[in-house]
């Protein structure tokens, strides 16, 4: 296990349980979200890839990065299907360690420089972008922010601290991001519950979830998987609708 970035590392975990069709760089495909691009953008730790879902007439620009599980993740792929169709277009961001097929994400600091060399590709789509990610995608967006002048920031999942370690704190970072910031949280997400965020942040409680968002299945209703997915996208497309 590593929490150094708020990563589990384990698709399940980090809520990686959704499938989707897979295409080459330049091509695309059709999918329930509509048309699929996926593009990839050179950097210095290697190639980034960035998989477009675009809306017909876009007014935004959500950009998300990943977490341990990478852009499988099931909030991520929930958010690629809904927010199109409401004039958000979506583009979920692989770090050149996933590109590479590596199971141990870099130091903060090399995922913040992957994040920046991709971010003249999204700005170049026109609309503003919203910076967005879940759990250490969601620690990257906050820190870098300010500097490359994101319209407003999404956090997903947020590791406020590592699991049992409440003392290491990570507030500075969500606190820093200066732009309006949403968070969305498992309700018994190991890495910060809802209720230990700073007093003033906005923040979403998505009940019984988990730091994947995952609900719990022993008898529980079959559709409470579909429902916490609610919540975020719901969440998420009312408040992109302020922006």
């Amino acid at each position: 296990m590593d929490t150094r970035d708020g990563m589990i590392d384990g698709a399940v975990v980090d809520g990686a349980a959704i499938d989707d069709a897979v295409v080459g760089d330049g091509d695309t495909a059709s999918t329930a979200s509509g048309t699929q691009t996926v593009e990839t953008v050179d950097t210095p730790a290697g190639p980034a890839r960035v998989t477009w879902h675009r809306a017909a007439r876009p007014r935004l620009v959500l950009a998300l990065g990943h977490g341990a599980g990478g852009i499988e993740a099931r909030d991520l792929r929930a958010l690629a299907a809904e927010l199109p169709g409401h004039g958000v277009t979506v583009a979920l961001v692989e770090q050149p360690w996933r590109v590479a097929g590596k199971k141990v994400a870099p130091a903060p600091r090399t995922l913040d420089a992957g994040w920046r060399e991709v971010w003249p590709t999204l700005a170049g789509e026109g609309p503003p972008v919203v910076s967005g990610g879940r759990s250490a995608g969601a620690r990257v967006a906050c820190r870098t922010a300010g500097e490359l002048g994101a319209h407003a920031v999404l956090a997903l999942a947020f590791p406020l601290h590592p699991p049992g370690r409440p003392e290491r704190s990570r507030a500075d970072e969500l606190l820093g991001a200066g732009v309006r910031t949403l968070v969305v949280q498992g309700g018994r997400d190991p890495f910060g519950r809802p209720d230990e965020f700073p007093e003033g942040t906005e923040v979403v409680e998505v009940p019984g979830g988990d730091h994947g968002f995952a609900v719990p299945r022993r008898g529980a209703d079959p559709g409470a998987q579909e429902a916490a997915l609610a919540v975020i996208t719901e969440s998420v497309r009312t408040w992109l609708g302020r922006e």
